[in-house]
């Protein structure tokens, strides 16, 4: 039973691994994409209470900053 949990998981990651995102928005060309993450990441990081040095933290930050700036995660 354990074997094959094992070998679901594995099967699951290896289908996930094929899959590829990238941001994208409605009414901005891909080149402003870093511009607006750049803008989101500094935003977080001077963000007292994301400077606990915790890596996660700031990158949820940014992606809702990003979410809020009108980018979507989107799979190809």
């Amino acid at each position: 039973m354990r074997r094959r949990m094992l070998v679901v998981t594995f099967v699951g990651l290896a289908l996930n691994a094929c899959t590829t995102t990238e941001w994208v928005h409605p009414n901005k060309p891909s080149g402003e994409y870093t511009n607006d993450y750049n803008k989101c990441q500094n935003a977080a990081l001077r963000d007292p209470k994301l400077q606990q040095g915790s890596q996660l933290l700031v990158m949820n930050a940014t992606e809702r900053c990003m979410q809020r700036e009108g980018w979507r995660l989107v799979e190809q």
